[in-house]
């Protein structure tokens, strides 16, 4: 299973009801972070998420409002005790970025590893498929999918027809090959049906194009910006390059996800939930995000 928590749904700059961008992924134990807006570690504190389990940081695009609380939670994570490498992922112009920013956060006691702009998936923890897409925002964006494998279902007849050994099969099923007693044991020899896994899409800051309902396709969270919720301010979205609520809830039904969550909202907006049915309307399964809103994913039965 996956968890998930928006740490701050703002965007623009962090309101006194709303720090800004920035949601945080856990799994086993280990977290993913994707965006750090002003307020990101104070969230996380009321949270009581911890720092040092932080292995992976993306980064959508660099506007300070995703990128300026940077510097000092990468303090923060060193003075929790952490050793080990951090990778920050982003598009095109994030490892200058982050030198820059790294001027007041020069010394880490772990090694920062850069991607810059991935044209191919990555393999997170073993088990999470990062995917990326390049979106359409007044500077250098992407969207982030997350796709956790689930393990083909255990068939027992065909291990027993195969004459796998007990002992081995919890190992195969979990994917590794194994050498016993001169020979050679393969996965496919316990492994039956295969399972869907759980996808966690999040895309902010840009208009909706084509490219996009493919990529989110049949999402089981869908995380999209909501930076203007009423129809009428589809000009200033136009303009500004982001979307409203009836267009991100316009993506999520063609997309076919199973649940729509809005967050990114712009500072004119004191109370999000009245602007609610301009999504609904369109994508009934809508839900206003706000500040450590938090949600367990699972796997289907």
């Amino acid at each position: 299973m996956l968890d998930l928590t928006l740490l701050g749904t703002g965007g623009g700059m962090p309101m006194p009801n709303r720090f800004l961008s920035a949601s945080l992924i856990s799994y086993k134990g280990r977290k993913i972070l994707v965006d750090c807006g002003e307020g990101t570690q104070v969230s996380m504190r009321m949270c009581n998420s911890g720092f040092k389990s932080i292995d992976v940081i993306c980064i959508t695009h660099i506007h300070g409002d995703h990128i300026v609380g940077l510097p000092g939670l990468l303090g923060t994570i060193g003075n929790s005790g952490r050793v080990d490498p951090l990778t920050i992922i982003g598009p095109e112009g994030i490892t200058e970025a982050v030198n820059g920013l790294r001027k007041i956060a020069a010394w880490l006691p772990y090694e920062i590893k850069i991607v810059e702009n991935p044209k191919e998936d990555i393999i997170i923890n073993e088990d999470i498929v990062l995917s990326s897409l390049e979106v359409d925002h007044s500077a250098p964006c992407l969207g982030y999918s997350f796709y956790l494998k689930r393990k083909a279902k255990f068939d027992i007849e065909k291990a027993k027809e195969n004459n796998v050994p007990k002992i081995l099969w919890s190992k195969l099923q979990n994917g590794k090959d194994i050498y016993f007693e001169n020979r050679l044991y393969k996965p496919e020899l316990v492994k039956g049906k295969e399972r869907k896994g759980i996808k966690l899409t999040i895309i902010t800051d840009s208009r909706p194009t084509k490219e996009m309902i493919d990529f989110i396709k049949e999402s089981d969270f869908f995380i999209c910006e909501g930076t203007y919720g009423l129809n009428e301010d589809l000009p200033k979205a136009i303009k500004n390059k982001h979307m409203t609520f009836k267009e991100a809830a316009t993506l999520a039904k063609e997309g076919r996800v199973k649940k729509l969550l809005l967050t990114h909202f712009s500072t004119a907006i004191d109370d999000p939930i009245e602007y609610e049915y301009n999504a609904r309307k369109v994508f009934e399964n809508t839900i206003i995000g706000y500040d450590r809103f938090k949600v367990e994913l699972n796997f289907e039965e």
